[in-house]
């Protein structure tokens, strides 16, 4: 199993590459006819695809892409679904009632099939799928932020707030929503990897990125026609997002345990 230590170096090792990538002159279109299928050598450690093109380059160049998309897509899911299930949750009542059941015919579907809709509907591209994940990424957050607000709304200091005739969106923003930054960092963290498989599922499926830009989505399915002659196209991209994932969901518990005040006390007691 990785220790969770590695799995910090590799998130930022993630996040440096995709930073980097967008300013090394990376020719992720250039074509070698000559080197059509070839695979790992000392001059290219990852080889090249069904068009001579650099896996490598086209590797990078993915790292951009689902860096960007997972960043956006939580940031907007993050802000929104924070936003309306605390508001929703503080203003009870009918308000409270409507938010519920939109959030419960949203919980109905498969997230991942509801983009797939909404990304067929839209349109291929990286902005459509950034629309699409996020219209389906907001309603965990407002469920996790209504339901922390449910058991936070009561407390002395609030009631107080309220008594002295502080508005209510000073409230939610000065007392409730900083009570909610750890449960909802922790889902931010776990949903950074949701987004990457979902981008690259969406990319899989051609609703994604398009060519000539890359996604590791898409290298992986271009590769699948090439699997017996050409192993790598599949194996080197597939490898890639595995890490990714393994290492983000491994930080989120790292973090998740830092967090967590009661397991901070057991670990004293022991």
């Amino acid at each position: 199993m990785m220790r969770r230590g590695v799995s910090v170096w590799l998130v930022l090792l993630w996040l440096l590459t995709a930073v980097v990538s967008q300013f090394v002159m990376l020719d992720i279109t250039h074509m070698d006819l000559d080197k059509i299928l070839q695979g790992p050598d000392i001059n290219n450690w990852f080889g090249y695809d069904d068009l001579g093109r650099s896996v490598l380059n086209r590797l990078l160049d993915g790292t951009w892409t689902s860096c960007i998309v997972a960043i956006t897509v939580i940031s907007i899911s993050l802000v929104t679904g924070t936003l309306i299930g605390t508001a929703s949750a503080y203003a009870g009542g009918f308000i409270d009632l409507v938010v519920v059941r939109i959030i419960d015919i949203f919980l109905a579907f498969p997230g991942i099939l509801l983009a797939i809709a909404l990304a067929g509907i839209m349109g291929a591209g990286v902005e459509n799928v950034i629309i699409a994940l996020s219209i389906v990424g907001w309603v965990g957050f407002a469920r996790l932020a209504r339901a922390q607000t449910l058991s936070v709304k009561h407390r002395e200091h609030i009631v107080a707030a309220r008594s002295l005739g502080t508005g209510h969106l000073k409230i939610i923003v000065r007392h409730i929503i900083p009570m909610l930054t750890t449960p909802l960092l922790i889902e931010a963290t776990f949903g950074i990897a949701s987004v990457i498989i979902a981008e690259a599922g969406l990319s899989f499926l051609g609703l994604g990125v398009q060519a000539p830009d890359a996604s590791w989505g898409s290298m992986i399915r271009d590769g699948t026609r090439y699997m017996l002659v050409a192993p790598h196209l599949v194996l080197i991209p597939g490898a890639a997002l595995m890490i990714v994932i393994l290492s983000i969901n491994l930080l989120g518990d790292r973090l998740r345990d830092h967090l967590d005040i009661r397991s901070q006390l057991r670990k004293q007691g022991e």
